[in-house]
């Protein structure tokens, strides 16, 4: 299994990532292809920051503030030339860092440095980048944050930005302060690190590395080599792919219930923290028709919800089978860019992940049946669109060299 491992130690921002992973083995030309649609002839040069060789990326754009419309119109634009996969997850990204930007400032809010030329540059190369190298894994290690206060469009913020802070947040990535002053991981390198991670820190046994790359940043301070680190490497042994969990079972037999009371006291449960509830036809004793009504607990509920099930349903016992080990599949909601009709949309999709890949994919069904209200069409047209684009955008590889 390959895996890629980033290890900002010294931090993260767009450029740094993109010349990091170039430098591990990316493909240059399709992504420096890439990047020319958006700024007109970046250029990749190797530097030395404080001895240590890196690659530099240089996108020649000059400053503008942008709404997260007019980005999206940018990478509308140059679709031609972005492979579907990085587009998809450059879309993504700049819709973190927007999330993040309306929870600091508000709705309605400019993208600042985050919207120049040069971040969205960094942003397609680097998504670009990760798709040519094809790996089945990608781990973020600690993200050094450094500390102070730095300038923005805003004025002087705290380190870390409070864009930064939030995406950090969201995505649950493990951060690190340190003695360097100065801002060390920005918006723009917050969103990228946080869309790629599909690994814990922890995650993985022994691994061989196979190529490294380094990145570099503007600055080159001597007391320490202002670079970001990625390792591709090989694991020996497949992780475990799926998570223990434990859980109780609570069950009991009804068979004088309605179904609008059964359906009604599945909703309660699952509204109360049970894992799922479910209604089983059977028969019961002197050939009576009923349902074996079954909820699973985090045993922590088990009491509470037991004793709901008894005043929903009418019952007078519940039997709880304790400590029910389960085994659960990694799982995350992707935001899928979809069109249907000629209309486009963002919408989300629960994904579920073994060894790195998806293996199964579902359209969430409340938007998609809000989408098919408003376009007047069938809801099932709708939800095939969603989970066709989303198999298209999360489990494509790449194409060879010469495809």
């Amino acid at each position: 299994m390959r895996v890629l491992v980033f290890d900002p130690f010294h931090g993260a921002a767009g450029d740094m990532i993109t010349g990091a992973l170039l430098d591990c083995g990316a493909d240059r030309e399709t992504v420096l292809r890439a990047m020319r649609a958006v700024v007109a002839d970046p250029s990749v040069a190797p530097v030395l920051r404080a001895g240590i060789r890196a690659l530099k990326i240089d996108t020649k754009a000059t400053p503008v503030h942008r709404t997260f419309e007019e980005v999206m119109a940018r990478l509308d634009g140059a679709a031609r030339e972005i492979p579907g996969p990085a587009l998809a997850m450059a879309r993504r990204v700049f819709d973190r860092i927007r999330a993040a930007e309306e929870e600091v400032h508000g709705a309605h809010v400019h993208f600042h440095e985050v919207g120049a030329d040069d971040a969205i540059a960094d942003v397609v190369g680097a998504c670009t980048a990760l798709y040519t190298l094809a790996v089945e894994g990608v781990q973020i290690l600690p993200v050094n944050l450094g500390h102070g206060t730095a300038e923005g469009s805003h004025g002087a913020f705290p380190i870390p930005a409070p864009a930064t802070a939030v995406i950090l947040k969201d995505a649950s990535l493990i951060a690190a302060g340190s003695s360097h002053a100065g801002e060390l991981c920005t918006p723009t390198g917050a969103a990228l690190l946080a869309e790629f991670a599909r690994m814990k820190a922890d995650d993985g046994g022994p691994f061989t590395i196979r190529a490294i790359g380094y990145g570099a940043g503007t600055r080159d301070p001597r007391h320490a080599p202002n670079v970001l680190r990625v390792l591709l490497t090989e694991t020996s042994e497949a992780p475990v792919p799926m998570t223990d969990d434990t859980v109780d079972l609570l069950e009991t037999n009804v068979d004088d219930v309605s179904g609008e009371v059964i359906a009604h006291a599945l909703s309660r449960f699952m509204d109360s923290g049970a894992r799922d509830a479910s209604a089983i036809p059977v028969i019961m004793k002197k050939g009576r028709p009923g349902h074996l009504i079954r909820v699973i607990s985090p045993p922590a509920l088990s009491m509470d919800l037991a004793a709901l099930m008894a005043s929903e349903l009418g019952t007078l016992g519940v039997r709880c089978l304790p400590a029910v080990h389960r085994f659960v599949a990694e799982r995350t909601i992707e935001q899928i860019d979809v069109e249907v009709r000629g209309q486009r949309r963002t919408m989300p999709v629960k994904c579920g992940w073994m060894q790195g890949s998806c293996y199964v994919l579902k359209a969430e069904f409340d938007p998609a049946r809000e989408w098919a209200v408003e376009m007047g069409i069938p809801v099932n047209e709708v939800l095939r669109c969603i989970e066709e684009a989303g198999w298209r955008t999360v489990n494509t590889p790449p194409a060879g060299p010469g495809a």
